[in-house]
This record gives structure tokens, sequence and C-alpha cells, in this order.
């Protein structure tokens, strides 16, 4: 390289400021690294040729001594006394003339020296590539977490409802499972330390188990709340009536109100679902069934009835 101007090396002006000599270095050793560069000789020579000519030109002083040809494109002195390195030559030239110029080092290769790659390069970057097998080693020998493990489970409407523990198989180990009153469909609970064993003293992973309600005959929930639909006959919304009707922890009797109409509601306080979060009620809605074929009595009983106004519009 004794012949070639450094700064055309690395694209710059003499003139060029410091600043500008490190951009013009950082763009061309990303571009020329041989770890982006595999087995492609030219652009290894070229990383070699740009990480010398910024070894040089990239430091105060050795730059002073290549502007004022003390020494030349490779770092060696010029004139008298040149070639005679080593500890009984050039005193401030003994030892290697070349620097930390470009070497091998940990299976890639080195740069200008001093200089720090990881200003180059994403943070990601020696991870992907052979040049930083140390920082690849140092990450598979770090404490990783274990594999989380996925599973469905399919739980009755009245076991979510209320709670319930449950023993269930996963893979290989059977475990008891607290399902909380008011669980709702598509809820995931987390069993933690239960999953895959950890890596490299790192924690066990996680089972994630979700939760599938099935779907009850009559009952259905409102966050706390147990919504039923209660069938009267006509009979019953005229004149009112006591029914028994079931509740997610038995039976209780209830009063209809006389001349009550569909879609009214009675209000069970305290018997919807039980949680740490609170306690529902059960709300009962009021709907009217007449007998689904024609009845003489019925007929005649409703002639005797004078019509009234049902509608506003």
């Amino acid at each position: 390289m004794m012949n070639k101007d450094l700064y055309q090396v690395l694209g710059v002006n003499k003139s060029a400021s410091e600043a500008e000599i490190k951009s013009a270095y950082r763009k061309l050793a990303r571009k020329y690294h041989p770890d982006l560069n595999k087995d492609d000789a030219k652009a290894a020579e070229k990383f070699k040729e740009i990480s010398n000519a910024y070894d040089i030109i990239g430091n105060a002083e050795k730059r002073k001594k290549y502007d004022n040809n003390e020494i030349d494109a490779d770092g060696k002195p010029t004139g008298f006394g040149a070639g005679f390195g080593g500890a009984g030559g050039y005193g401030q030239y003994s030892g290697n003339p070349f620097g930390g110029g470009f070497h091998a080092g940990n299976g890639g290769f080195g740069g200008a020296e001093g200089f720090d790659f990881s200003s180059i390069f994403d943070s990601d970057f020696f991870s992907q590539f052979g040049g930083a097998a140390q920082g690849a080693r140092r990450g598979r020998n770090m404490a990783r977490k274990g594999q989380d493990e996925a599973y469905n489970m399919r739980v009755s409407f009245l076991d979510a409802a209320n709670g319930v523990e449950k023993t269930v198989n996963l893979g290989t180990k059977n475990i008891n499972v607290k399902i909380p009153a008011g669980m709702q469909s598509g809820q995931t609970l987390r069993l933690k330390g239960l999953g895959g064993e950890g890596i490299n003293g790192g924690e066990n992973g996680d089972v994630l188990i979700t939760v599938n309600v099935e779907e009850h005959p009559y009952f259905k929930s409102d966050n706390l709340n147990i919504l039923l639909d209660l069938p009267i006959s006509v009979v019953e919304a005229i004149k009112g009536a006591k029914i028994t009707v079931p509740t997610i922890n038995g039976k209780v009797a209830v009063t209809v109100p006389p001349m009550s109409s569909s879609g009214e509601k009675l209000r069970l306080k305290g018997k919807g679902i039980k949680a740490k979060s609170g306690q529902g009620d059960e709300i009962i809605n009021l709907q009217i069934v007449l007998p689904k074929e024609k009845s003489v009595n019925l007929d005649a009983a409703a002639d005797k009835i004078e019509n009234y106004a049902v509608r506003s519009f």
C-alpha cells in the first residue's frame, strides 16, 4: 500500500475533520466487513486496506507524521532509520509498526486500532454472524426461562360459576387446577413453574390453561350476575304467583306480583356468583307464555276482558 493515498482510500479530503474521517470509515467498514462478505477475498482485502488507513489518519499523532511524510501509508518510518524497528532501532517506532491495523481474532476480523465495532453495527449484528463468536457464546450460556406449555380445558357452567378444583393430566404429569368462581370462557390460568425446564439454571416455564365454559340450558352470566328467563302463564301474570326457581346453589321460591308483564325483572340478592371481587345477584326476566294450541276456555275468558291500550305509537 506504500504508494496509496490514505485519504483517497477512505474517500475524504486531506483537510477532513476527525469526525468526517471516522464517519467515512464507519460506512466503508460496514460495507466490506468480512462477516458480511463470506468467502469474498476482495472484500477482505478492501477491509484490510481501509482499516490500515483509518489506523493511521484516524489517529491524530500518526496522521501528523503521515502528513509530514515521517511515515508512509503502511505506517513505516521514511528516510533515515527506515526499517530499523525493534528494541535497538528508532525508539518511537519500536515494536510492530502496523499497530492494531488488520488482524484475525476469535474467528473473525479485527479493525482499526481502538475502534469499537459496536458503533458500526446494530446491537444484534454479532448474534447473526460468526465474527462475534464470543458474544454468541455468552448468549448461549445465559440463563433462560423454559418453554411455556398451553392447554385447553372444558368446564361446566356451574363449576365455572361456583369455582372448582380439578385434577388434570398435562402431558406426563397430573396436577390440581383450581378454577376460581366466576371464570369466563376464553380466560387463561397461568400455573407458574409447571412448564418446560429452564435452560442454564433459568426458571421453569409456565403452564397456560385456557378455560372453555360449557353453555347451560337456562342460566347465563353477566359478570357476577346470573341471568334466568322465567316463563309464566297468563293466569300467573294476571293473578300473581309463588314459583320455585333454580339458582346456581339450589332452588328458592320467588313471588311474581299480580299484573306482571313480559320483560319485567325480579332480583334475588346474593344469589349470583360469589368471587373475591364481590357477590352477584340472580336476575329473573319474566316471559309470559301462551299455550301453543287454541283453547276454547281461554277464548271465552278473553271475550270477557275489556281490551286495553298497550302501545304508545
